[in-house]
């Protein structure tokens, strides 16, 4: 299991839904925790804290620029999560596997995701930033929120447009949520990703 500092709390049951919190840049592990809670009670909830450093934020993988990615390391550490998360689900798990990011949250929930296709039942990027073309996969039974703003200078539109239609064109069951910001979080998205994360899915979590 990779060394990752994670905040957690137990769910209700043995069946009930596990959901992973990835922060942005510069938050950590307590930024979605109390959160998770209210959109999705009696969930099982674990945190990690990205464990890459830039001018002292917190971050999941390097970067040489806005919006330019070390690609060597965002694979190297796609691999390192993809094993914790399948660590911290174990074999017997019953509940839906949940994902849900904010900005480089987002992107490495997404790597993840494109790496791993089945590892998640449903995910939530808000904001996500896929700079970079990703392979073709199956994500048939695959459920996906994707949160953005239509003027937001970091993770634009269009590209957040291409990230949707590419899960939808592999078989995923895509939602978009837009607002007319920018990189903030607004309130139509938390009614959306409250919305989505009580849509039937899975009943059980199929690796």
């Amino acid at each position: 299991m990779s060394a990752y500092h994670f905040r957690q709390a137990d769910g209700e049951h043995e069946a009930s839904p596990t959901i992973f919190l990835f922060h942005g840049t510069g938050g950590d592990e307590n930024q979605f925790f109390d959160f998770a809670a209210q959109v999705l009670p009696g969930a099982r909830r674990i945190a990690p804290r990205g464990d890459v450093s830039e001018q002292g934020a917190l971050r999941y993988f390097r970067r040489t620029g806005e919006g330019v990615y070390d690609m060597a390391d965002l694979a190297t550490r796609t691999e390192a999560m993809r094993a914790f998360v399948s660590a911290q689900i174990g074999p017997d798990h019953k509940g839906k596997v949940i994902g849900l990011g904010y900005s480089n949250g987002a992107n490495i929930l997404a790597s993840v995701q494109f790496a791993a296709p089945q590892l998640f039942d449903a995910v939530v990027l808000m904001h996500p930033l896929i700079p970079f073309s990703p392979a073709p996969a199956d994500y048939s039974g695959r459920q996906v929120l994707i949160t953005a703003g239509r003027r937001d200078p970091i993770a634009p539109a269009p590209e957040t447009s291409t990230l949707a239609a590419y899960f939808e064109t592999n078989g995923a069951d895509v939602d978009r949520a837009w607002h007319e910001g920018g990189h903030e979080i607004r309130q139509e998205e938390i009614s959306a990703i409250a919305a989505f994360l009580s849509k039937p899915g899975p009943k059980s979590h199929q690796s």
